[in-house]
């Protein structure tokens, strides 16, 4: 009998959902270890089953408190969990605090929930750049519903798009004007709109604000984005808060043109991605080889040619090379 090799006993254990073979593939993925490619490929069939949420918005808006709620709501309703949260990585140290490990321990022992901290790694967005195939991992697991909290910077998170179906966009009164913190980027992708912290004063004039924006906005939009109270601390909105979150799957389920403009804009989106890091990758290690990387480095420094240029004409010089 064969003895499986290492990529072939995770992929097993993933798609098992077994934890400690999830744990160990998305380990692969975010160190960018040679099996990690193998692992998406083999698991990315398997994929397409589950529920991707999307939460983000400020910092203090009490996006993990309200995390920790819905995965218990989710979980009386029979449903397993996955969840990603991205915390951002010190600019000086290369560290980060991954504190919803903290904040979420007691999840840890439930057997039907996953939590894994990931730090940015300096990947703009408001993700990581492993965030997408942590998710895959995590859907070809079997999760039922799969929660990604971005770090919380503000307007211009908006790559939480490209991995979740259904975004939910938190914010707290009090953080300044509402309109102010939650405008340009995030404002347009919400499905959902969240007043989290809704015992403190002025959370009524947050909705009716966001609301009054919405109808200026989204008039076009065949899904109206509700606004939604909730206090994380005591759990209170989020029962209906997930029934929304259904409800938005149950509208992308129920349109199927809506559904696969999103999975196309999605895949594309990837695609174009992917294929720009292995080119640029395929490309910056040829040059190095060759010796030429340092060549025209020195040129760059000796102002005889800028760098945009130099990279124009090297991708020329490329696909001409590619043709013949």
């Amino acid at each position: 009998m064969r003895r499986l090799t290492k990529t072939e006993e995770i992929v097993k254990g993933v798609l098992s959902g077994n934890q400690i073979g999830i744990a160990k593939a998305i380990t692969a993925i975010e160190n960018n270890t040679p099996q990690a490619q193998e692992i998406v490929a083999q698991i990315y069939p398997h994929t397409g089953k589950a529920h991707v949420i999307g939460l983000t918005g400020a910092g203090g808006a009490g996006k993990s408190t309200l995390i920790e709620k819905m995965v218990r709501e989710y979980r009386r309703r029979g449903k397993t969990v996955g969840i990603v949260a991205v915390d951002p990585t010190s600019p000086f140290t290369g560290g980060a605090f991954l504190g919803d490990r903290i904040r979420m321990q007691e999840l840890c022992t439930d057997q039907g929930v996953f939590i894994r901290s990931m730090a940015t790694r300096n990947y703009a967005g408001g993700i990581a750049k492993a965030t997408k195939d942590a998710v895959k991992v995590l859907d070809a697991a079997g999760k039922h519903v799969i929660i990604v909290e971005t770090v919380g910077a503000g307007q211009s998170e908006v790559e939480i798009i490209k991995v979740a179906q259904t975004i939910a966009v938190v914010h707290a009164p009090g953080l300044g004007d509402e309109i102010q913190a939650i405008k340009a980027g995030i404002m347009e992708i919400a499905d959902i709109f969240v007043i989290n912290k809704a015992d403190r004063e002025n959370a009524n004039k947050a909705v009716i604000d966001i609301q009054a924006n919405l109808q200026m906005n989204n008039k076009d939009n065949p899904w109206k984005p509700p606004v939604l109270k909730t206090t994380a601390l005591t759990g209170e909105g989020v029962s209906e808060l997930i029934d929304k979150l259904e409800e938005h799957r149950c509208f992308l389920e129920g349109n199927p043109e809506c559904r696969k403009t999103l999975l196309k804009n999605k895949a594309e989106t990837e695609l174009i991605e992917a294929i720009k890091e292995k080119a640029a990758d395929s490309l910056i290690d040829n040059l190095r080889k060759r010796g030429k990387f340092d060549e025209l480095l020195q040129q760059i420094l000796e102002k005889k040619i800028d760098p945009s240029s130099a990279a124009e004409k090297l991708v020329k010089k490329a696909l001409s090379d590619a043709e013949t």
